[in-house]
């Protein structure tokens, strides 16, 4: 299930989209205007934000805006909701950078449906995206690992599960992933191992990643699970 970001500055539909999206499964995070949107997505980088357009101070058109002219939060997928159903505004809205607008009232049956459709389009291009972190290039379409040393180019030798763990970790950068997360989103649901399964394939990481320097880009944090350093230096002791 996803992670995801309510910006709603009434409470009770805040409220309302918090309690069915969690009894779906997904994980959700409420804040009411712009500037606490902005440092909660600073923070941890969801995988879909459900964007109110009026808000306190500045509009959520503005702040999709924002998203969209950074980097970091640039693929960030956006659904806009709002009262305005004109269509002069569902073209703003879309145009502002949103994936998706939808007019209230609504249903959540609906909301829901527009989410999986969101990400499933999200989805493929993320999934063979190269990614990079702190110098550490994994390319998924050619299955291969590299880091550039001494100006040469050196392949990381990985194993087909170790490649999967640290695909999914640098593709969700920034947040902690618990044991049975990781089985999940790793492994696959319909996967019964142990939990300490993760452990052992996370210490044979570190050590493909130990000859470039890297071991320490993967974290553990004690007593939540593992995350991918957010403040790394290659070369860096754990």
């Amino acid at each position: 299930m996803s992670d995801v970001l309510v910006v709603e500055d009434e409470p009770a539909i805040a409220e309302l989209i918090a309690m069915n999206l969690r009894h779906a499964g997904h994980g959700v995070t409420i804040v009411s205007d712009a500037e606490a949107a902005v440092a909660a997505v600073d923070r941890v980088l969801p995988d879909l934000v459900l964007l109110d357009w009026m808000l306190p101070g500045r509009s959520g058109v503005a702040l999709a805006r924002q998203w969209r002219s950074q980097p970091r939060t640039r693929e960030l997928p956006i659904i806009m909701l709002t009262a305005r159903s004109e269509e002069a505004d569902r073209v703003g809205g879309l145009d502002a950078g949103a994936d998706d607008y939808l007019v209230k009232p609504f249903s959540m049956q609906e909301l829901q449906a527009r989410m999986r459709a969101v990400l499933r389009r999200r989805a493929p291009e993320a999934l063979e995206a190269p990614l990079e972190i702190a110098g550490l290039r994994l390319d998924p379409a050619a299955r291969r690992v590299t880091r550039e040393l001494d100006g040469a180019v050196q392949e990381v030798k990985i194993g087909p599960t170790e490649f999967r763990l640290l695909h999914f970790l640098m593709a969700h950068p920034q947040r902690v992933h618990s044991r049975s997360q990781l089985l999940d989103r790793v492994w696959g649901d319909h996967v019964f191992i142990e939990e300490r399964t993760v452990d052992v394939h996370v210490k044979r990481l570190r050590e493909a990643l130990a000859p470039v320097d890297c071991a320490a880009l993967v974290e553990t944090v004690r007593g939540a699970g593992y995350r991918l350093a957010q403040d790394f230096t290659p070369g860096q002791k754990d």
